[in-house]
């Protein structure tokens, strides 16, 4: 059964979809079959990913509110292996949509689970907020990775973000871990970055993932193309470290599925 992670922060900014599609893309060309969910109203994962957003008759916000299938709404991507549930601005809606429907905070797991033995990884993009859509991305998942960016204010509403899991863990998904923490943006050339990598360490009690994502203008370029990173630039510094971050997520499995058994 594939597992799922909710890449998540509700601070804009931060690297959240890059991370998204470039994660995904990743994962998929070292032969993982891989499914991101686009639960951010922009779309931009969706767009990201060379799908045309006012071309879709379903999209996830048809999904949730069980107008279609996970299979109708599914869509294939340039890359091989990797396949997207698309959103686009419809989805805005689907918060106010949710309120009369029971079970709201559990409506996209139910909508998933019958193709989540498909796939190897889902990879769900939440919107930057602590909305019911980021809920039901956290009552679907295994895992959360929260992408931070070396900024000064990179430990601003980390608390609120991690408060909410724990929510969730204690009320609606006593499985769901966090899976780590993965700085983005880094610039090795300023102390700022080494700064804020060194003052996340001592204030938060989570994994933080070896691999850093550096600042890369290649990176900024290729969702304007329609494309992941190890396709628009394969031999770029931002490929490589989506590589490397995407080794580090397989090797945590292993060693996960060690540890169980």
């Amino acid at each position: 059964m594939g597992r799922i992670i909710a890449i998540a922060n509700q601070k804009g900014g931060v690297g959240k979809t890059t991370t998204a599609i470039n994660l995904s893309a990743c994962l998929a060309e070292v032969g993982k079959k891989v499914l991101v969910i686009d639960l951010d109203p922009q779309g931009n994962t969706t767009s990201g990913l060379g799908i045309d957003k006012s071309e879709l008759d379903n999209t996830v916000y048809e999904l949730i509110l069980d107008q279609c299938t996970a299979k109708e709404a599914m869509v294939n991507t340039e890359i091989e292996n990797l396949y997207i549930l698309p959103s686009n601005v419809n989805l805005a809606g689907a918060e106010i949509e949710l309120l009369d429907i029971d079970n709201k905070e559990y409506t996209l797991r139910e909508a998933i689970d019958y193709v989540q033995e498909e796939f190897e990884y889902i990879i769900i993009d939440c919107p930057p907020s602590l909305n019911m859509l980021t809920v039901n991305a956290m009552t679907t998942a295994n895992t959360v990775l929260v992408p931070i960016q070396c900024e000064y204010y990179a430990l601003e509403g980390l608390s609120q973000l991690m408060y909410t899991i724990n929510l969730v863990q204690d009320r609606l998904n006593p499985k769901l871990k966090m899976e780590g923490v993965v700085f983005t943006m880094y610039d090795s050339r300023t102390n700022l970055s080494n700064q804020v990598v060194e003052n996340v360490k001592e204030n938060i009690d989570a994994v933080v993932y070896k691999t850093v994502i550096p600042r890369n203008i290649r990176l900024a370029e290729a969702p304007s193309h329609g494309l992941p990173i190890n396709l628009y630039d394969p031999k770029s510094a931002g490929a490589e470290s989506y590589r490397q971050l995407a080794q580090e997520v397989i090797s945590n499995d292993i060693e996960t599925e060690m540890n169980v058994s």
